[in-house]
């Protein structure tokens, strides 16, 4: 059965070149991001999608070969950077145990984040993120919406719209389902079995965050990395087979959807702007937390406690602390436990009273008395001028409350894994 198409009798038609492709580039780019991210989310990318021509330029270099640089010149990009897996650069680490002294990596940016996550004095663990239930029913919005447009297209004899709706969404399906066929996994560092402790510092601009575990599980975070394992395929033809079939699309489409009547061509527009709002709901999520979720899973929901201190000192000096719990007094070893250096790292000002300062604080902290002393004393003052011994006391104290808020961690979580 068909109908006539209730625009047959209006003259004008809709100028699509402007939008043909291009718009909606940037949320298609971001959507196509996530999909390796949610369990499931390859198979629901049958919608005619726009942006095209942007999506294809973008993934079509990854393909490796004359063939595809020519269609699609450029640099040859890693999966890993082109889907936003990798290319964070992460804080400066300090090994305490192992003298380890690095910039780190995408990991590390994330452990970052996920502690800036953390309230105040909360333990908390990881979770699981996996394509959830109201996902896969918001891709079936614009699935519908497409096959509902084509249907119509169909019942009132417009067969170029019908075949240019249906012709978006194979290329996109197909599209979407070789490019999440790849596997996602964490490419972990093997250390020797007989490597320290891997306890140490992610220094910040104005945060550290503490690092107690195996040298392992540290390494795994500070230099492990996210990879995308994209199969036997090392040339991406795949990849590219399909870039070429979204610009055909582009091509195609640009070309013929004037040609189609203006009933057909509203249900055309009208596909691609319900995908494209699913594109910009896809874009909204946040796919660094759903990777850093995926991390803490990976390394078995490790605990986080976060404190909040007042200033860089009182930070250094409970840091030191901490670290200091994981350090065996029974063996040689624990001569590799340096807190003048750490405090170093951690406060590199070349002064006198700062100098004095570390000096006191080390001295405190490899103590083996249960009180320990923050007071001035004759030894720290005698050569120091007035202005001098007042900003001394000052930091003292700074470092008396950091021992404190120490002695609060304690009770409060298990400081040794």
């Amino acid at each position: 059965m068909f109908i006539n198409s209730p625009l047959d009798n209006v003259s004008f038609t809709l100028d699509t070149s402007g939008v043909m492709g291009f718009f909606g580039g940037e949320e298609a780019l971001s959507a196509m991001s996530t999909v390796h991210l949610y369990r499931g989310r390859r198979w629901l990318g049958w919608y005619n999608s726009p942006g095209s021509y942007v999506v294809a330029k973008k993934f079509g270099q990854l393909a490796r070969s004359r063939l595809w640089d020519g269609f699609f010149p450029g640099l040859n990009p890693t999966p890993e950077e082109v889907f936003g897996l990798d290319g964070k650069e992460g804080p400066r680490f300090i090994g305490v145990f192992s003298g380890t002294d690095i910039m780190t990596g995408h990991l590390a940016y994330l452990t970052v984040q996920k502690a800036k996550e953390i309230k105040e004095k909360i333990h908390l663990g990881g979770r699981v993120t996996t394509m959830k239930i109201y996902h896969a029913l918001c891709a079936a919005i614009p699935i519908a919406s497409s096959v509902a447009t084509s249907l119509t297209c169909a019942l009132v004899r417009d067969w170029l719209a019908f075949g240019l709706i249906i012709l978006g969404m194979v290329s996109s399906g197909l599209s979407c389902f070789v490019i999440g066929s790849g596997k996602l996994h964490f490419q972990l560092v093997e250390p020797s079995s007989f490597a320290p402790r891997g306890d140490g510092l992610l220094l910040m601009h104005n945060d550290i965050v503490i690092l107690k575990g195996a040298e392992k599980e540290v390494a795994s975070i500070t230099k492990g990395k996210l990879v995308l394992d994209m199969g036997n395929d090392k040339k991406y033809n795949a990849i590219g087979i399909c870039s070429l079939l979204l610009l055909s699309q582009f091509l195609i489409q640009l070309l013929f959807v004037p040609r189609a009547t203006l009933f057909g061509q509203v249900m055309f527009m009208s596909s691609l702007v319900v995908s494209w709002a699913y594109n910009s709901f896809l874009s909204s999520l946040e796919n660094e937390k759903i990777q850093t979720d995926l991390l803490w899973k990976s390394l078995d929901k490790p605990p986080i406690t976060k404190f909040a201190l007042p200033n860089r000192g009182s930070q250094a000096v409970c840091a030191c602390f901490i670290l200091h719990t994981g350090v065996d007094m029974s063996k040689r070893s624990r001569a590799n436990f340096k807190p003048k250096k750490i405090l170093e790292c951690m406060i590199p000002n070349d002064t006198r009273v700062w100098e004095s300062w570390r000096q006191h604080v080390a001295k405190q902290v490899l103590s083996e008395e249960k009180i320990k002393n923050f007071g001035p004393c004759k030894e720290l003052m005698g050569d120091l001028e007035d202005e001098e011994q007042h900003l001394l006391k000052q930091l003292l104290g700074d470092a008396e409350y950091g021992y404190r808020c120490y002695q609060m961690s304690v009770g409060s979580c298990d400081l040794i894994p």
